[in-house]
């Protein structure tokens, strides 16, 4: 009984007026302190545009569907990226937990893998795999892979000993084990890689975009900054931003409505 109304208790907080007020006040504050800065030191629009620079920008012509055309080319990189990361990096965390050797032989090299710069990568990868969405997507993978698996070995290594020896006890199955137990457990953790990995599928879209600058909003800012078109630029760095606010809000609005006991259960006040 005080689980379950612990839970109502945190879906009522979720959708209190200030969990909505406070962020439209900071937004605000930051727009404000932003618009303050360049006109009190009357920055030129070139170098530092303000947010009126950037609705002029939009006004123009065409812009608002060119935008919306590269938003939608890296939100489907990011995307492709990030479920191929999350799919792949589950399986291998669940392969690295539970069999000791393949942890041992695989770990340094998922390791030496992560700190390979994948800006350095980029170049590479358009030359293996071309001009298409093949080399963005791998990059965003890469980038994204590794918090994940983490994470995940974190969570499935956090379960309490006497659980499993409650499922010793029970004569459960491996499989049986991971499906009631570990896996269950372990989801805060999961979700947690993947809070951290959503802003890092963004970046890996945004850099292969860079390289490859066929599509995509990373595109869209090397051909703006090519014309000294700064306004343009930053709409497009405000556009990523709303792109990756909105895919790790969504993140965070799975894990409330997946595990509403996550919080009742804590001591945290998420």
């Amino acid at each position: 009984m005080i689980v379950r109304s612990a839970v109502r208790r945190g879906g009522r907080a979720w959708w209190r007026p200030a969990s909505i007020v406070l962020p439209l006040i900071g937004v605000t504050a930051t727009l404000g302190l932003w618009w303050s800065v360049t006109a009190v030191f009357d920055i030129s629009p070139l170098f530092l545009p303000g947010p009126p620079d950037l609705v002029d920008s939009l006004r123009e012509p065409g812009r608002g569907q060119y935008l919306l055309d590269r938003s939608l080319e890296t939100a489907q990189v990011t995307l492709l990226g990030f479920g191929i990361a999350m799919s792949g990096g589950f399986v291998i965390a669940l392969l690295l937990a539970t069999f000791r050797s393949v942890e041992r032989a695989i770990m340094p090299v998922l390791v030496g893998l992560n700190a390979v710069p994948k800006v350095g990568l980029a170049p590479l990868l358009v030359v293996w795999l071309g001009f298409e969405i093949e080399p963005k997507v791998v990059l965003v993978v890469l980038i994204c892979f590794f918090p994940i698996v983490v994470a995940t070995m974190s969570g499935l290594a956090s379960t309490p000993a006497e659980f499993g020896e409650l499922t010793a006890s029970l004569a459960a199955s491996r499989w049986q084990a991971y499906r009631k137990v570990r896996v269950p457990w372990a989801l805060p953790q999961i979700f947690v890689g993947l809070k951290l990995a959503v802003p890092l599928a963004v970046i890996g879209a945004v850099v292969a975009e860079t390289n490859n600058p066929n599509s995509g909003l990373g595109s869209a800012i090397v051909k703006a900054s090519a014309q000294f078109e700064t306004a343009l630029a930053f709409v497009c760095l405000v556009l990523l931003a709303l792109l990756s606010s909105a895919l790790f809000y969504l993140v965070v609005w799975l894990e409330r409505r997946m595990l509403p006991w996550a919080r009742a259960i804590s001591a945290q006040k998420w």
